[in-house]
């Protein structure tokens, strides 16, 4: 795992460029999220999928616009409305927030993700698609993080600040998903431009072994 306090500042730094730059919406709404560093996506996920009482995955404009507002996205009518209208394709009045949430997250390219697998894959024993957070414990390098090296964490510390980053407001459920896993290392992506220094932080945290 990188240091996440450096990463964080690199991601709101990047953030911050984004926003300025946007040219619609959708862009403001990634560099929102974005700012929140390596994890913040994940409140959002959860805060939407509570919306979905009935567990069809979908939200009209009314629930839409409530659920970017709880979760602090700032935006104005109109640009909730263009937004709001990009997802709702067919025109019938509802959007899938699970596209929603999957166009918000940052994307990796095809070598990182298939590294961000492969890593996942290792510890996936029983191929269910999903781990505990002993899995992770286990397979997970903590003597190669810096903060680790430089004597000021424990590896306990490390293990434990590395768990938090798979919190969401507050809420543990000991199980990691794939697409947790690939939200947590989509927005570390961002902040490091060469695939290179990826291919090696993932080796370092995960072994050499990783098959891609």
């Amino acid at each position: 795992m990188a240091d996440m306090t450096k990463l964080n500042e690199e991601l709101k730094a990047k953030a911050r460029v984004i926003r300025v730059q946007a040219k619609n919406p959708l862009e403001l709404v990634q560099a929102q999220f974005l700012a929140r560093g390596a994890s913040g996506i994940k409140g959002v996920q959860r805060r939407f999928r509570i919306m979905d009482d009935d567990g069809n995955r979908k939200l009209n404009f009314e629930e839409f616009s409530k659920g970017i507002h709880e979760v602090g996205v700032v935006l104005n009518k109109e640009q909730e409305i263009e937004l709001f209208r990009f997802f709702d394709r067919d025109g019938e009045g509802t959007i899938d927030f699970e596209e929603f949430l999957r166009t918000i997250q940052p994307q990796m390219n095809d070598r990182r993700r298939k590294l961000v697998e492969a890593a996942f894959v290792k510890m996936d024993n029983t191929g269910d698609g999903t781990v505990t957070v002993k899995d992770i414990a286990n397979a997970y390098n903590a003597k190669k993080h810096p903060k680790y090296n430089s004597g000021e964490w424990s590896d306990v510390k490390v293990y434990q600040e590395f768990l938090k980053t798979f919190e969401a407001d507050g809420h543990v459920d000991g199980i990691v998903t794939l697409d947790e896993f690939i939200s947590y290392y989509a927005s570390i992506s961002c902040s490091i431009d060469s695939d290179g220094y990826f291919d090696l932080m993932m080796r370092n945290s995960w072994g050499a072994d990783l098959l891609v």
